[in-house]
């Protein structure tokens, strides 16, 4: 059996005394990093630590991102990337199958709180409202949240956007409005039907509707780059979006939830170890949606493994040293 295999099935199948059993089958840092800026704490020497990730580009990248920063401090790292879907990597926390995974707080707030709509007044507001709750009703603990924030959007060609001058949502909605022909959008079915996804940019913007074209959420880069729709949903730090030579309109209106990303972990796995919280917000304030929306394309259009593409973003930064 696969051993991401088998630690997923441990996380959703084994009861939280046999946990531990969980994590022999998963696997050490892939590469061993030296310290830079990030310095041995002693707190964390030989302190085991398994990271967990989801399964989409992004996540894996701030998982051995984590991974490294934890290493470099002098933790024993267990590697749990690449846990298929955000409810088993979540579950895989909460079980204890993992002890840290990056998370975002529209998804904290809509898909683990079970709110339908995103808290008003900005990033700090969600973030706020987010840990605040997760840690009351589920003993989970949010770092401090990242200037990193993958949220829905639309985006165009390049082209099709110089052309028509389009730089915001409201920009859009004004050019749909004169040429209603336009109005065709690719979109991945649970968006479609979301409240926090294209039903609430329909109510901030007006925009009118001619078409809505159904498309796995990886089909739509290309399908927008191709011509198929005008207008697709991306998420504003996917490498596509520059592989694809696509433009992302500026939701000015502040129609879709925040997604700042940020580091989770159990409240009583924080309090027994504290110090984690350091070396991990250093990486946490210093990634952007502009150098991750790189990082991203080196993996899925270059083909570089993740990886190796985190340890040399961690170096870049002088957050650790290679051998």
């Amino acid at each position: 059996m696969n051993r991401r295999i088998a630690a997923l099935l441990g996380a959703v199948l084994l009861s939280s005394s046999l946990a531990a059993c969980g994590l022999n089958v998963n696997a050490a840092l892939p590469f061993k990093v030296l310290p830079g800026s990030i310095q041995p704490v002693p707190s964390l020497q030989g302190v085991k630590i398994t990271v967990g990730s989801k399964d989409f580009t992004e996540n894996i990248l701030l998982g051995y991102m984590a991974e490294m920063a934890l290493s470099a401090a002098g933790a024993n790292i267990i590697d749990l990337t690449d846990i298929h879907g955000s409810n088993s990597s979540r579950q895989a926390l909460l079980n204890g199958e993992t002890d840290v995974t990056w998370e975002y707080t529209g998804t904290g707030w809509i898909n683990y709180q079970g709110n339908e709509l995103p808290v008003p007044g900005g990033e700090k507001a969600q973030y706020d409202a987010t840990a605040a709750a997760d840690k009351q009703k589920n003993g989970i603990t949010w770092l401090n949240y990242s200037p990193l924030n993958d949220q829905y959007a639309f985006a165009t060609t390049e082209a099709y956007a110089k052309a028509n001058n389009l730089k915001t949502v409201s920009d859009l909605t004004k050019f749909i409005k004169q040429k209603p022909d336009q109005g065709v959008f690719c979109l991945e079915t649970e968006f479609t039907s979301r409240q926090d996804g294209f039903p609430a940019a329909v109510k901030a913007y007006g925009f009118p509707v001619a078409k809505i074209k159904n498309f796995g959420i990886g089909t739509i880069y290309s399908a927008v780059a191709n011509g198929t729709c005008p207008i697709g949903e991306v998420f504003t730090t996917d490498g596509r979006i520059a592989g694809q030579h696509l433009q992302v309109l500026d939701d000015d209106k502040k129609a879709f939830p925040q997604y700042n990303a940020a580091v989770t972990t159990r409240t009583a796995f924080l309090d027994a170890h504290p110090d984690v919280r350091g070396p991990l917000e250093e990486v946490t304030k210093a990634i952007t949606n502009e150098q991750m929306v790189e990082l991203c394309r080196e993996v899925d259009v270059e083909g570089r493994a993740a990886g190796a593409v985190a340890r040399d973003w961690m170096v870049s930064k002088g957050f650790v040293k290679t051998e």
